[in-house]
């Protein structure tokens, strides 16, 4: 089989659909050695590192009219690579029904709040589109309350609509160690923008630094159209952080904290559970299927329950030595070879229903 996959979210430096794209393309191809894998973009983007030699980088447009990628360029580099299925990884499809597609669905963000999104406006109008008019083979969701939010609000066809969870490729809590001694911290890693609720957690935060002296540590790009916090005493912000650099400062935290509004899967709370750590965040649904009782879950918009979670974690962190534990076990039930496996399974699905 060959599959041509959307890399655009490749030429992003951080965030959770570049980190999709990366390490779903790389597992891929290494578990389907005999098929061809190719990653196509009208942009520029890097190459993964550690590709295998079946995942190579595709032509992007060669003259004007392809500049109309999605319109053209996309159909007729398909048809140059010979590729039997396209994965579009980031809400878009070609506006082509040639060749088999497949659509990953994140998360329905840029339908619920125009402020959690606001440069979204073209996948607004074209997603619902090319769903509504069979473009996509089929799609593709991270868990299981997206999909269900999806087939309500596009009618889609529940038989076309499968959930396959992401996964985190970071070190183990073993293999991580000890974050570098220092202050004692809580931590957010993410990226900065409404959605994500830091307005609340530095104001839940700023309560329990009244009992306790610790530090509330934001790690992340920080979108543009996020009010960055002034900055005060015990406030750290880090920026974008490095892969390598993550393990570390996720277990040698005293929790994590991400009372996000509303997530598609919560990469940041499976990768805080496989090193370990103690993960304090909202009940949204699809951060409950990920954590599955393996972390202290409360309503987003309580910042005093949030600040008495964050407190009772601060002041007995030895109490949670369980919750650790179920968290390590939890997250070892995630891998990207499954999430490829299953993902290989659609594109064949895709291909029989076009036929």
């Amino acid at each position: 089989m060959t599959i041509a996959l959307d890399a655009t979210p490749l030429a992003v430096s951080t965030g959770g659909v570049r980190r999709y794209t990366e390490e779903l393309s790389r597992a891929l191809a290494r578990a389907h050695p005999d098929d061809r894998y190719w990653l196509v973009s009208d942009q520029g983007f890097p190459e993964p590192a550690d590709a295998p030699a079946n995942l190579t980088m595709g032509g992007k447009p060669r003259n004007f009219a392809e500049r109309k990628w999605w319109a053209f360029g996309l159909d007729r580099e398909m048809r140059r690579l010979g590729a039997d299925v396209f994965h579009g990884t980031d809400f878009s499809v070609p506006y082509s029904k040639r060749t088999p597609a497949v659509m990953t669905l994140h998360d329905l963000s840029p339908w619920m709040d125009p402020a959690w999104q606001p440069d979204a406006g073209r996948v607004r109008r074209r997603t619902p589109l090319l769903l509504r008019g069979g473009f996509a083979s089929m799609v593709i969701t991270p868990s299981e309350s997206v999909r269900r939010a999806a087939i309500e609000r596009f009618h889609l066809d529940p038989e076309r609509v499968v959930a396959i969870p992401l996964a985190s490729r970071l070190l183990s809590a073993t293999a991580a160690a000890a974050a570098s001694p220092g202050r004692a911290y809580f931590l957010f890693v993410g990226t900065l923008e409404p959605r994500k609720n830091i307005a609340r957690l530095i104001d839940a935060w700023r309560e329990v630094r009244t009992r306790h002296d610790v530090d509330l540590v934001l790690a992340g790009r920080v979108r543009s159209d996020f009010a960055a916090p002034s900055v005060e005493p015990g406030l750290r912000l880090l920026g974008a952080i490095a892969e390598d650099e993550l393990a570390p400062l996720y277990s040698g935290a005293i929790a994590v904290v991400y009372p996000s509004l509303y997530e598609g899967f919560g990469l940041p709370v499976l990768e805080a559970m496989q090193c370990g750590a103690v993960v304090i965040t909202s009940r949204d649904p699809a951060i409950t299927e990920v954590a599955e009782g393996a972390a202290i879950q409360v309503d987003a918009l309580d910042t005093k329950a949030l600040a008495a979670a964050m407190g009772a974690v601060a002041s007995n962190p030895e109490n949670f030595a369980e919750l650790r534990a179920r968290a390590l076990r939890r997250s070892a039930e995630f891998s990207w070879e499954r999430t490829a496996r299953q993902t290989r399974e659609v594109y064949a699905s895709a291909i029989r229903l076009h036929s």
